[in-house]
């Protein structure tokens, strides 16, 4: 009896074996088939910066086919991981996946970095950084409406940890302007000073914001909401020199030539 169960249990292993080979097989056989396919065109979807593309279609095609022709070329000559390794080289590329779909068309889907600020250097040189503070060429296509920032103190092949941190305070501050439109729209730019600390710029008032850095950024915006309601509304935007927030809790008006 346990003979017949034993042998039974063999042929049972045996037919599931013989079925996931021809499984296989056919898997097999038909990549084998796809591939000998051609191209039948591409379709491109760009995402990440929201409506405004800094990088459109036209030069991701240009990309594609740099190399040569695209469509009409068999599927087996792409090799995909390269094209998106050339792709994600590109500044403004976050990350790209490429796939054939059951139609033979190469869908390309394509990530965009997303600059939160526009940088201008001592030197006179200008482009924006990305949420991880990574370097983004300006673009010839769009001009991304962001917090400016001017003065900043080095170049990029020469920065040292100091200037990554005066980045990440960069960042952290044009986060905030960002999502807050009354003081997107008052901040003209945000000047960085020889000692690295922020100095902002008002598109109403003749005076100037010392921020010091970015140590209780929300907190320092909201005390300098309530000195324009409670003081600056009540005595003019132009009494002031100078509005100091970097001393905690406080708003330090000074009045020109005082």
């Amino acid at each position: 009896m346990k003979a017949k169960r034993h042998i039974r249990r063999i042929f049972f292993l045996a037919c599931w074996l013989a079925a996931g080979a021809g499984i296989m097989v056919l898997l097999v056989a038909a990549v084998r088939v796809r591939k000998d396919k051609v191209c039948k065109g591409y379709e491109i979807e760009i995402t990440g910066s929201g409506e405004k593309k800094f990088i459109d279609k036209q030069y991701i095609v240009g990309l594609l086919t740099a190399a040569g022709t695209v469509k009409g070329k068999s599927i087996r000559q792409f090799d995909l991981r390269s094209i998106e390794n050339q792709l994600e080289k590109t500044p403004w590329v976050r990350n790209a996946e490429l796939y054939f779909d059951n139609n033979q068309i190469l869908q390309v889907h394509i990530e965009e970095k997303e600059p939160v600020a526009r940088i201008f250097t001592v030197t006179g040189d200008s482009y924006y950084i990305s949420r991880n503070s990574e370097y983004l060429p300006l673009s010839d296509r769009y001009s991304g409406r962001l917090p400016v920032f001017t003065g900043f103190p080095v170049v990029r092949s020469k920065m040292t940890r100091a200037d990554s941190l005066l980045l990440l305070d960069i960042e952290h501050i044009s986060n905030y302007l960002s999502k807050e439109p009354l003081w997107m729209a008052q901040i003209a730019q945000v000047h960085i000073t020889p000692e690295r600390r922020f100095e902002m710029v008002p598109m109403l008032g003749n005076h100037i914001i010392e921020f010091g850095d970015a140590t209780d950024c929300e907190d320092k915006f909201k005390r300098l909401l309530l000195f324009y309601q409670q003081v600056l509304a009540k005595r003019g935007l132009d009494v002031y020199e100078r509005v100091r927030l970097q001393f905690k809790g406080q708003v330090v008006g000074v009045r020109k030539g005082g």
